[in-house]
Protein backbone atom coordinates (compact mmCIF):
# COMPACT_ATOMS: atom_id res chain seq x y z
CA UNK A 1 0.00 0.00 0.00
CA UNK A 2 2.77 2.48 0.85
CA UNK A 3 3.75 2.28 -3.29
CA UNK A 4 0.26 3.10 -4.20
CA UNK A 5 0.32 6.20 -1.57
CA UNK A 6 3.51 7.52 -3.05
CA UNK A 7 2.13 7.01 -6.71
CA UNK A 8 -0.87 9.00 -5.92
CA UNK A 9 1.53 11.12 -4.40
CA UNK A 10 3.99 11.45 -7.55
CA UNK A 11 0.52 11.72 -10.09
CA UNK A 12 -1.07 14.73 -7.75
CA UNK A 13 2.94 16.75 -8.72
CA UNK A 14 2.30 15.57 -12.38
CA UNK A 15 -1.42 16.99 -12.50
CA UNK A 16 -0.47 20.24 -11.30
CA UNK A 17 2.53 20.67 -13.18
CA UNK A 18 0.37 19.96 -15.82
CA UNK A 19 -1.76 22.70 -15.30
CA UNK A 20 0.52 25.18 -14.88
CA UNK A 21 2.30 24.00 -17.91
CA UNK A 22 -1.76 24.00 -19.46
CA UNK A 23 -2.67 27.37 -18.31
CA UNK A 24 0.21 29.30 -19.09
CA UNK A 25 0.40 27.59 -22.78
CA UNK A 26 -3.04 28.52 -23.41
CA UNK A 27 -2.52 31.96 -21.96
CA UNK A 28 1.03 32.28 -24.28
CA UNK A 29 -0.85 31.25 -27.48
CA UNK A 30 -4.17 33.27 -26.83
CA UNK A 31 -6.93 30.37 -27.43
CA UNK A 32 -9.60 32.53 -25.60
CA UNK A 33 -10.13 36.35 -26.71
CA UNK A 34 -11.23 37.50 -23.59
CA UNK A 35 -9.36 35.89 -20.75
CA UNK A 36 -6.27 34.73 -22.56
CA UNK A 37 -6.97 31.20 -20.82
CA UNK A 38 -8.74 28.06 -21.27
CA UNK A 39 -10.51 27.84 -17.57
CA UNK A 40 -12.02 24.27 -17.95
CA UNK A 41 -8.75 22.25 -19.24
CA UNK A 42 -7.13 24.23 -16.62
CA UNK A 43 -9.95 23.50 -13.64
CA UNK A 44 -10.23 20.04 -15.14
CA UNK A 45 -6.62 18.75 -14.87
CA UNK A 46 -6.28 21.14 -11.27
CA UNK A 47 -8.91 18.78 -9.83
CA UNK A 48 -7.17 15.65 -11.48
CA UNK A 49 -4.49 16.43 -9.15
CA UNK A 50 -6.92 17.44 -6.20
CA UNK A 51 -8.38 14.09 -6.52
CA UNK A 52 -4.80 12.39 -6.48
CA UNK A 53 -3.51 14.00 -3.60
CA UNK A 54 -7.20 12.91 -1.52
CA UNK A 55 -6.88 9.43 -2.59
CA UNK A 56 -3.05 9.59 -1.65
CA UNK A 57 -3.83 11.20 1.57
CA UNK A 58 -6.49 8.45 2.28
CA UNK A 59 -4.44 5.30 1.41
CA UNK A 60 -1.56 7.56 3.16
CA UNK A 61 -3.99 7.18 6.49
CA UNK A 62 -5.26 3.80 6.14
CA UNK A 63 -1.77 2.70 5.91
CA UNK A 64 -0.61 4.18 8.99
CA UNK A 65 -3.44 2.87 11.42
CA UNK A 66 -3.51 -0.74 10.13
CA UNK A 67 -0.60 -0.78 11.73
CA UNK A 68 0.65 -3.78 9.50
CA UNK A 69 2.29 -4.96 5.73
CA UNK A 70 -0.23 -6.04 3.37
CA UNK A 71 1.34 -9.08 1.30
CA UNK A 72 2.16 -6.80 -1.55
CA UNK A 73 4.07 -4.87 0.45
CA UNK A 74 6.62 -7.83 1.72
CA UNK A 75 9.56 -8.94 -0.12
CA UNK A 76 9.00 -12.97 1.48
CA UNK A 77 5.06 -12.85 0.75
CA UNK A 78 3.80 -15.31 -1.39
CA UNK A 79 1.25 -14.96 -4.22
CA UNK A 80 -1.45 -16.45 -2.90
CA UNK A 81 -0.39 -14.69 0.73
CA UNK A 82 -3.06 -11.61 -1.05
CA UNK A 83 -5.93 -13.90 -2.69
CA UNK A 84 -8.89 -13.38 -0.47
CA UNK A 85 -12.03 -15.60 -0.86
CA UNK A 86 -14.13 -13.91 -3.26
CA UNK A 87 -17.22 -16.52 -2.14
CA UNK A 88 -18.81 -18.71 -4.29
CA UNK A 89 -20.03 -18.11 -7.84
CA UNK A 90 -22.64 -20.30 -10.47
CA UNK A 91 -20.27 -21.29 -13.39
CA UNK A 92 -23.33 -22.22 -14.95
CA UNK A 93 -26.23 -19.44 -13.97
CA UNK A 94 -27.98 -17.71 -16.85
CA UNK A 95 -29.46 -15.39 -13.71
CA UNK A 96 -26.80 -12.79 -14.52
CA UNK A 97 -27.28 -12.25 -18.16
CA UNK A 98 -30.66 -11.71 -17.88
CA UNK A 99 -29.49 -9.18 -15.33
CA UNK A 100 -27.74 -7.67 -17.61
CA UNK A 101 -30.12 -7.54 -20.16
CA UNK A 102 -32.89 -5.69 -17.84
CA UNK A 103 -29.79 -3.33 -17.06
CA UNK A 104 -28.81 -2.87 -20.86
CA UNK A 105 -32.78 -2.23 -21.75
CA UNK A 106 -32.71 0.19 -18.74
CA UNK A 107 -30.22 2.30 -20.04
CA UNK A 108 -31.63 1.88 -23.42
CA UNK A 109 -34.87 3.39 -22.08
CA UNK A 110 -32.88 6.38 -21.21
CA UNK A 111 -31.25 7.04 -24.28
CA UNK A 112 -33.99 6.38 -26.68
CA UNK A 113 -37.31 6.05 -24.99
CA UNK A 114 -38.60 6.18 -21.28
CA UNK A 115 -41.83 3.57 -22.78
CA UNK A 116 -38.60 0.93 -22.53
CA UNK A 117 -37.60 1.37 -19.10
CA UNK A 118 -41.09 -0.12 -18.23
CA UNK A 119 -40.17 -3.19 -19.83
CA UNK A 120 -36.48 -3.47 -17.95
CA UNK A 121 -37.69 -2.89 -14.47
CA UNK A 122 -39.79 -6.01 -14.67
CA UNK A 123 -37.25 -8.15 -16.23
CA UNK A 124 -34.20 -7.08 -14.15
CA UNK A 125 -36.37 -7.95 -10.84
CA UNK A 126 -37.10 -10.80 -11.84
CA UNK A 127 -33.41 -11.73 -12.68
CA UNK A 128 -32.36 -10.12 -9.34
CA UNK A 129 -34.96 -12.59 -7.42
CA UNK A 130 -33.83 -15.53 -9.39
CA UNK A 131 -30.27 -15.14 -8.82
CA UNK A 132 -30.65 -14.50 -4.93
CA UNK A 133 -33.23 -17.81 -4.60
CA UNK A 134 -31.12 -19.50 -7.13
CA UNK A 135 -30.15 -22.28 -4.17
CA UNK A 136 -33.39 -22.38 -2.50
CA UNK A 137 -35.43 -24.09 -5.17
CA UNK A 138 -34.79 -26.92 -7.39
CA UNK A 139 -31.93 -29.38 -7.75
CA UNK A 140 -29.55 -27.49 -6.08
CA UNK A 141 -31.45 -26.26 -3.02
CA UNK A 142 -29.28 -26.56 0.39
Amino acid sequence: MRANVVLFWLLAVFFLIAAGIYTFWSWVSGMEPVTGIEWVGTVAITLSAVLSAFIAFYLGRVHKAQGGQLPEDRLDANIDDGDPELGFFSPWSWWPICLAAGAALAFLGLAVGFWIAYIAVPIALISLVGWVYEYYRGNFAR
